[in-house]
């Protein structure tokens, strides 16, 4: 059987992207269970409620949904435990300083398999404010409008 090739996305957090200023985004592996894997190349998973932990210089990732396997049977795993992360020591001492010193939160942003290994991106984020909110929605309408405009005056419509 040929090995995995590529990025196969399974699960995306698009609300991180509206409730959080990005900073720096890293990519990790996961430590699961063969349910779990099982569960994931069905390409059944949720990261709406999950956050990355940072105890005793170890990263754990709590809160994301990966759905029972349906032909698992008492091997099954518990939906929402708390999952480690594979990352270099030098990039848990580094993201734990940084989350210390200015307040960040660390938040997961995508969940897929690459090369057929199971990886997660997490990002250090800083909360936006509501009116963050609005502007950042305003921007992107503008921006829309701004294109279209430019895309009707390329074609002579005016």
């Amino acid at each position: 059987m040929p090995k995995e090739q590529g990025r196969k996305l399974i699960a995306q957090n698009k609300k991180a992207r509206h409730d959080y200023h990005i900073e720096d985004t890293y990519e990790a592996g996961l430590v699961l269970m063969g349910t779990e894997v099982k569960s994931l190349r069905a390409g059944r998973a949720s990261l709406v409620d999950g956050f990355v932990d940072i105890d005793d210089h170890e990263a754990w990732l709590h809160g994301v949904h990966i759905p029972e396997y349906s032909q698992g049977t008492w091997t099954n795993h518990a939906a929402r435990r708390k999952r480690k992360l594979l990352l270099n020591r030098a990039e848990i001492d580094k993201i734990e300083r940084r989350v210390n010193e200015k307040g960040l939160t660390i938040v997961p942003l995508a969940l897929y398999f690459l090369d057929g290994r199971a990886k997660v991106e997490i990002a250090l984020a800083r909360g936006k404010k509501t009116w963050d909110k609005r502007h950042s929605l305003a921007e992107r309408q503008a921006n829309r409008e701004k294109e279209q405009a430019l895309g009707r005056r390329l074609k002579g419509m005016d």
